[in-house]
């Protein structure tokens, strides 16, 4: 029987990103100048470099098991896959987008205009939600200078931060959709109890990346309070010290939160706050 196949963007940022993630994830391999696949060391997986955008269908063909790839581009291309993990990468909004001075203020108004995009599926499929039909300009790349250059009345596009729509003075109409990077799998999938094992794996990394370890002391009588603060993904671990006034805690915490959470806890009485990164876990 062949190995499980994992397919990985190519190239690009997003490459970079799926590769390391995999590394973490104790699938290590080496990758070849030119080669499309590589075999990982510690279990019966090959990995196929592929284009981003091919993934979604070659994974429903059965050509890889599993891919790294875009929300999007899966739901651009109308297959039937299995989404077994997001990655906590890669966030971003397709919108639909006028220019600033645009009359259209509701999605109906689309009936009859020029739309550019690298989305038509997902485009075609909105529109008839909303009751219009309009021309639509499929592009790869540059949407978002599609309406000056006397293309389009409107786009719809990938949104991030906002500034490149207010470097081209658009404005966002309505949101499609929100999505990020994903892992996906073939329904009929041959190495089911493997492709488990793999995605426990990578669900270690993308848990261990969102969360903190936070160690403090704090005076016992204020540990009710603490708790408050930090409750844990479960319950915080607390030992007692040998001052019997004052007890340890140790708890996880989400990342993007660590640095307001420390400043409660000292507000609070805490002491000797501490942070530690969390590479792998398994809740």
């Amino acid at each position: 029987m062949t190995n499980l196949r994992i397919g990985v963007p190519s190239k690009g940022r997003l490459a970079e990103v799926a590769e390391g993630l995999l590394k973490e994830a104790g699938l290590s391999f080496r990758r070849s100048d030119r080669t499309l696949f590589a075999r990982c060391k510690e279990l019966p997986v090959d990995v196929t470099f592929l284009r981003t955008d091919d993934i979604p269908v070659l994974c429903a063909e059965g050509a890889i098991d599993l891919g790294v790839t875009g929300a999007d581009l899966v739901a651009e291309s109308g297959v039937e896959l299995i989404s077994r993990l997001e990655l906590g990468v890669g966030a971003c909004r397709l919108a639909v987008c006028v220019p600033d001075s645009s009359p259209i203020r509701a999605a109906s108004e689309l009936n009859g205009r020029r739309i550019a995009t690298s989305f038509p599926q997902v485009t075609a499929r909105y529109l008839r939600g909303h009751g219009a039909s309009a021309h639509l300009v499929t592009l790869s790349g540059s949407v978002e200078i599609m309406i000056a250059l006397g293309v389009a009345d409107a786009i719809v596009d990938l949104v991030e931060t906002g500034s490149t729509l207010a470097a081209n003075q658009l404005r966002v109409l309505d949101e499609i959709g929100s999505y990020e990077t994903i892992l996906v799998q073939n329904p009929t999938c041959r190495h089911r109890e493997l492709a488990d094992r793999v995605v426990r794996r990578l669900e270690g990394v993308v848990i261990a990346r969102g969360y903190s370890l936070l160690e403090y002391n704090v005076p016992r009588a204020k540990l009710a309070e603490a708790e408050r603060i930090t409750p844990g993904f479960n319950s915080p671990t607390v030992s007692s010290l040998e001052d019997p006034a004052w007890c340890a805690v140790r708890v996880m915490v989400r990342r993007q939160e660590v640095i307001g959470i420390m400043e409660r806890l000292e507000t609070l009485g805490a002491s000797a706050i501490l942070e530690t990164q969390i590479n792998n876990c398994r809740l």
